[in-house]
């Protein structure tokens, strides 16, 4: 019950950070959804300093994804997918995509929940699979990284 309450406070955490939301909120206990969390560390570029922080990734068998990527109280990436649309936010709105498919292959954070359910990635990324619970998900032409571990 702690985790489902957690949940849900990320979600209205979430919502709350932007006003100009396009896609619906997603409700992790309905049927189909499983829910990942753990630590990260980005490198958004090979000249730019790494970022840590925690990590939410749910995945629900009707395609639909949800990830963030987060310094408490300050989500750094909210990223989420549906049948046909997309959107991500770096920081509270600062900045802001949003689109219908095909997914944007720039973004690392579209790859990896796909790349952490078995699928490979979108070139030129590359999934390194968990050895030691640890995964690594790099783009070579940019520097841009993002490793961690996560749990159901």
């Amino acid at each position: 019950m702690p985790t489902c309450l957690i949940l849900m406070f990320m979600l209205v955490l979430a919502g709350a950070g932007c006003s100009t939301a396009r896609m619906p909120a997603s409700d992790f206990a309905a049927p189909g959804w499983t829910v990942l969390s753990g630590q990260a560390v980005w490198k958004p570029s090979a000249n730019r300093p790494e970022l840590t922080g925690d990590l939410l990734v749910a995945t629900n068998a009707n395609g639909s994804c949800f990830l963030q990527f987060s310094k408490m109280p300050f989500p750094l990436v909210t990223a989420q997918t549906t049948d046909n649309q997309w959107q991500i936010e770096f920081g509270a709105s600062a900045s802001a995509w949003h689109g219908r498919n095909p997914l944007p292959g720039r973004f690392a954070w579209f790859q990896l929940p796909r790349a952490l359910l078995g699928a490979t990635p979108d070139r030129p990324w590359r999934f390194t699979p968990a050895t030691n619970s640890l995964w690594r998900l790099e783009n070579p032409d940019t520097g841009e990284t993002v490793e961690g571990i996560v749990s159901p």
